[in-house]
């Protein structure tokens, strides 16, 4: 069975420059290794093709049961140098949300 990420999990976003950053975050912590599994930097990287340009890291935070994501040559060269409208990282949590699982 397939779930899309905001069946299980919350997401918070920022930007820094063009980095975007996202942590996501299971609303039920007994997920937290189910998106370990299912949630790798590379899956996102491809999730989110054509919006990531960069390297996508992953880091573990267990102590709050979440994980981050730091997405380099995320933000059109960053928001007060875009051109395109609304390329903030708060905007991007939702596209990391539509990406589906395996559970």
């Amino acid at each position: 069975m397939t779930k899309k990420l905001y069946e299980i999990a919350h997401c918070r976003a920022g930007d820094k420059g063009d980095t975007l950053i996202l942590s996501l975050f299971p609303y039920d912590e007994r997920d937290f290794s189910l998106l370990c599994e299912k949630v790798t930097a590379e899956k996102v990287k491809h999730h989110m093709q054509g919006i990531v340009r960069g390297e996508v890291i992953r880091y573990l935070l267990p102590n709050v049961a979440a994980l981050q994501f730091v997405c380099r040559e995320a933000l059109l060269g960053g928001v007060t140098t875009s051109l395109a409208l609304d390329t903030h990282g708060k905007s991007l949590s939702y596209a990391l949300l539509e990406m589906e699982i395996d559970t």
